[in-house]
Order: structure tokens, then C-alpha cells, then sequence
């Protein structure tokens, strides 16, 4: 799986850049330097002027790839979820038993992707970046316009991957989805809150705990509906 998964370029919605930054030099590295930028400094202070001192071009290059710094952001969480999704697909691929694939899928929200090298862009620094900036690119007056565009389909696909395995499970359970959603954005809280914020959460930097605590969620969740 990793082989294969570290080779992959994902795709995402084409809405989200002007023009596809993997297809040039410069596009890929503007990226993968935009990714570590923003993860170091912070959405509010990262710059397509400072980006470009860093890579050595200038701002009207970058304005050719990205309409704002909120586009790339979204651009990163958007490829975060892609690579989600393709690490879900091929890690329970030849799993019969939907209780396995679940505790996957809850690895996966909980812990982050399993496959951490990738020859596009870092797993690895994208899910700090995630961790650390995605909510301030949904939290924005502009969120209806985007989702109509469906610039949110790569989160979307992966939620819905995982909402399919619990109505697998117990059919009858009514809210799979809020299910999914909930342990995607709180995992992702309370591993910033664990960085940042430890008396907000039981689990502090022990991720074995955290997992332990969305997985016994889930299944009483879905294990308790009539």
C-alpha cells in the first residue's frame, strides 16, 4: 500500500486554484513551501509576498495558481482529505468484516493518515497544518459560495465513506453522518487542544487514549440505537 500511495498525486475540485500548481516546477514548489509557511506561521501572517521571497519568484507568479492565501488553504485541506480518503480505500481493500474497517476509519480520523510519505506533498506536515488552520478556512461568510462550487467534496467523500461502513454495521442507525463528522472536527480539536490547550482534554499527548475515547464513542453510539 505505501509504495503505491507515496507515488499518487490526489486530485481535487478545480475550483480551488486557477491553474493545477502539480504542473509546473514552480506550482509544486510554492505549494509544498506554502504548506510550511502557513503550518510556522500561522494563516493570519503567512503572505503570497513572503512566499514569494521564500521561493525566490514574485507575488504575481503565485496570484497565477492561487486567487488569495484562503484558497490555498483550502487547497491543502482538500488534498489532506483526498489522501485520507485513498489511505481508507486501500488500507480495508481486503477486509470483509465492517467492525475492522471501522476501527480503520477511526485510526484515520483519530491518529491521521497510516501512509506518511508522499513525492507531492507531506502527510505528515499537512496534518499538523490541518490540525492547526483548517477550521479558519471554513469558518468564513464565503463557506455557502464554496460549498456550492464543491470545493468541500474531498471531505465530504471521505465522511461518506466511513458513514456507509457504520449503516453496514447496524442499518438502522439513523445518524451516521453527524456520527462521522463529529469524531472528524473533535479529533481534530482535541489534538490541537492537547498541543495547546491541555486542560481541555483527558487525553493530553497521549494518542492512545484519544483513540481509545472516539472508538468507544462510535460503537456505543451505534450499538445502543434501536
Amino acid at each position: 500500500m505505501e509504495s503505491i500511495l507515496k507515488k499518487m498525486r490526489v486530485e481535487v475540485n478545480s475550483n480551488l486554484y486557477i491553474k493545477e500548481p502539480f504542473s509546473s516546477d514552480l506550482g509544486a514548489l510554492l505549494v509544498s513551501e506554502g504548506t510550511q509557511m502557513i503550518q510556522e506561521l500561522g494563516i493570519e501572517l503567512f503572505t503570497f509576498k513572503k512566499l514569494a521571497q521564500q521561493i525566490g519568484s514574485t507575488e504575481a507568479a503565485i496570484y497565477r495558481y492561487f486567487e488569495n492565501k484562503h484558497m490555498l488553504l483550502l487547497y491543502l485541506n482538500a488534498w489532506y482529505w483526498a489522501w485520507m480518503e485513498h489511505n481508507l480505500v486501500f488500507a480495508t481493500s481486503n477486509i470483509k468484516d465492517p467492525f475492522e474497517r471501522l476501527a480503520i476509519a477511526i485510526r484515520l480520523m483519530v491518529d491521521g493518515p497510516i501512509c506518511l510519505e508522499n513525492e507531492f506533498l507531506d502527510p505528515k506536515l499537512l496534518r499538523k497544518l490541518v490540525i492547526n488552520e483548517s477550521i479558519k478556512g471554513y469558518l468564513t461568510k464565503s463557506v455557502d459560495v464554496e460549498h456550492e462550487s464543491g470545493i468541500f467534496a474531498q471531505v465530504y467523500r471521505f465522511g461518506e465513506r466511513i458513514s456507509s461502513i457504520i449503516k453496514e454495521i447496524n442499518p438502522s442507525y439513523e445518524f451516521p453522518k453527524t456520527l462521522v463528522s463529529t469524531v472528524m472536527e473533535s479529533s481534530l480539536l482535541h489534538s490541537f487542544n492537547s498541543i495547546h490547550l491541555p486542560g481541555m482534554t483527558d487525553a493530553r499527548h497521549d494518542g492512545s487514549a484519544q483513540l481509545q475515547f472516539f472508538h468507544q464513542l462510535v460503537l456505543k453510539a451505534i450499538s445502543n440505537a434501536k
